[in-house]
Protein backbone atom coordinates (compact mmCIF):
# COMPACT_ATOMS: atom_id res chain seq x y z
CA UNK A 1 0.00 0.00 0.00
CA UNK A 2 1.30 2.89 -0.84
CA UNK A 3 1.07 6.46 1.35
CA UNK A 4 -0.92 7.80 -1.52
CA UNK A 5 -3.26 5.45 -0.89
CA UNK A 6 -3.22 4.97 3.30
CA UNK A 7 -3.74 8.97 3.35
CA UNK A 8 -6.75 8.85 0.67
CA UNK A 9 -8.12 5.95 2.89
CA UNK A 10 -7.55 8.26 6.07
CA UNK A 11 -9.59 10.97 3.97
CA UNK A 12 -12.18 9.01 2.42
CA UNK A 13 -13.18 7.61 5.56
CA UNK A 14 -13.06 10.96 7.49
CA UNK A 15 -15.32 12.70 4.84
CA UNK A 16 -17.47 9.51 3.80
CA UNK A 17 -17.84 7.56 6.95
CA UNK A 18 -16.72 4.07 7.83
CA UNK A 19 -19.68 2.83 6.60
CA UNK A 20 -20.08 3.92 3.56
CA UNK A 21 -16.13 3.04 2.91
CA UNK A 22 -16.38 -0.30 4.51
CA UNK A 23 -19.56 -0.89 2.16
CA UNK A 24 -17.35 0.20 -0.90
CA UNK A 25 -14.61 -1.94 0.06
CA UNK A 26 -16.45 -5.04 0.50
CA UNK A 27 -18.05 -4.81 -3.15
CA UNK A 28 -14.58 -4.37 -4.53
CA UNK A 29 -13.74 -6.79 -6.98
CA UNK A 30 -10.64 -8.01 -9.16
CA UNK A 31 -11.99 -6.02 -11.46
CA UNK A 32 -12.28 -2.44 -10.45
CA UNK A 33 -9.42 -2.45 -8.07
CA UNK A 34 -7.67 -0.56 -10.26
CA UNK A 35 -9.88 1.90 -10.47
CA UNK A 36 -10.38 1.84 -6.68
CA UNK A 37 -6.75 1.84 -6.10
CA UNK A 38 -6.67 5.67 -8.80
CA UNK A 39 -10.10 7.10 -6.76
CA UNK A 40 -8.51 6.30 -3.51
CA UNK A 41 -4.49 7.70 -4.34
CA UNK A 42 -5.79 10.83 -6.56
CA UNK A 43 -9.07 12.24 -5.59
CA UNK A 44 -9.12 11.35 -1.80
CA UNK A 45 -4.54 11.07 -1.60
CA UNK A 46 -4.17 13.98 -3.61
CA UNK A 47 -6.71 16.47 -4.05
CA UNK A 48 -9.29 15.87 -1.16
CA UNK A 49 -6.27 15.11 1.60
CA UNK A 50 -4.35 18.33 0.02
CA UNK A 51 -4.64 21.19 2.74
CA UNK A 52 -4.78 24.40 0.19
CA UNK A 53 -8.83 24.55 0.92
CA UNK A 54 -10.57 23.23 3.57
CA UNK A 55 -12.93 19.95 3.98
CA UNK A 56 -16.07 22.53 3.85
CA UNK A 57 -15.17 24.09 0.32
CA UNK A 58 -14.17 20.57 -1.03
CA UNK A 59 -17.35 19.52 -0.05
CA UNK A 60 -19.29 23.23 -1.85
CA UNK A 61 -17.28 22.81 -5.20
CA UNK A 62 -17.72 18.86 -5.58
CA UNK A 63 -21.42 19.47 -4.96
CA UNK A 64 -21.07 22.70 -7.56
CA UNK A 65 -19.45 20.67 -10.15
CA UNK A 66 -21.74 17.38 -9.84
CA UNK A 67 -24.58 19.16 -10.26
CA UNK A 68 -22.92 21.18 -13.32
CA UNK A 69 -22.18 18.38 -14.87
CA UNK A 70 -25.27 16.32 -14.51
CA UNK A 71 -23.80 13.49 -12.61
CA UNK A 72 -26.29 13.66 -10.27
CA UNK A 73 -25.92 9.82 -8.50
CA UNK A 74 -23.29 11.13 -6.59
CA UNK A 75 -24.82 14.24 -4.84
CA UNK A 76 -26.84 12.19 -2.29
CA UNK A 77 -23.17 10.83 -1.14
CA UNK A 78 -21.53 14.24 -0.73
CA UNK A 79 -24.47 15.80 0.42
CA UNK A 80 -24.20 13.14 3.64
CA UNK A 81 -20.68 13.87 3.78
CA UNK A 82 -21.70 17.59 4.72
CA UNK A 83 -21.91 16.15 7.95
CA UNK A 84 -18.38 15.56 8.44
CA UNK A 85 -16.87 18.31 6.15
CA UNK A 86 -18.76 20.99 8.12
CA UNK A 87 -20.73 22.29 4.91
CA UNK A 88 -24.19 23.51 6.00
CA UNK A 89 -27.62 23.07 4.54
CA UNK A 90 -27.20 27.01 3.53
CA UNK A 91 -23.85 25.88 2.34
CA UNK A 92 -25.48 24.00 -0.20
CA UNK A 93 -28.26 25.75 -1.08
CA UNK A 94 -26.09 28.64 -2.22
CA UNK A 95 -23.95 26.06 -4.15
CA UNK A 96 -27.03 24.99 -6.04
CA UNK A 97 -28.22 28.78 -6.53
CA UNK A 98 -24.53 29.72 -8.39
CA UNK A 99 -25.16 26.10 -10.28
CA UNK A 100 -28.60 27.77 -11.17
CA UNK A 101 -27.33 30.35 -12.17
CA UNK A 102 -24.20 29.76 -14.47
CA UNK A 103 -25.33 26.43 -15.80
CA UNK A 104 -29.19 25.92 -15.61
CA UNK A 105 -31.77 26.15 -13.71
CA UNK A 106 -32.37 22.29 -14.67
CA UNK A 107 -29.69 20.93 -13.26
CA UNK A 108 -30.09 22.97 -9.72
CA UNK A 109 -33.52 22.21 -9.29
CA UNK A 110 -32.71 18.47 -9.56
CA UNK A 111 -29.74 18.71 -7.49
CA UNK A 112 -31.84 20.58 -4.32
CA UNK A 113 -34.68 17.79 -4.70
CA UNK A 114 -31.63 15.34 -4.07
CA UNK A 115 -30.27 17.91 -1.02
CA UNK A 116 -33.38 18.11 0.36
CA UNK A 117 -34.44 14.05 0.39
CA UNK A 118 -30.85 13.43 1.46
CA UNK A 119 -31.19 15.73 4.50
CA UNK A 120 -34.52 14.76 5.44
CA UNK A 121 -33.22 11.14 5.46
CA UNK A 122 -30.28 12.58 7.26
CA UNK A 123 -32.32 14.03 9.92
Amino acid sequence: MSDKYATGMEVRRKVLGDAHVDRAEAGKTELDTPFQTLITEGAWGTVWASDAISLRERSMLTLALLAATGNFEEIPMHIRATANTGASQEDVMEVFQHVAIYCGVPKANHAIKLAKQTFAEMS
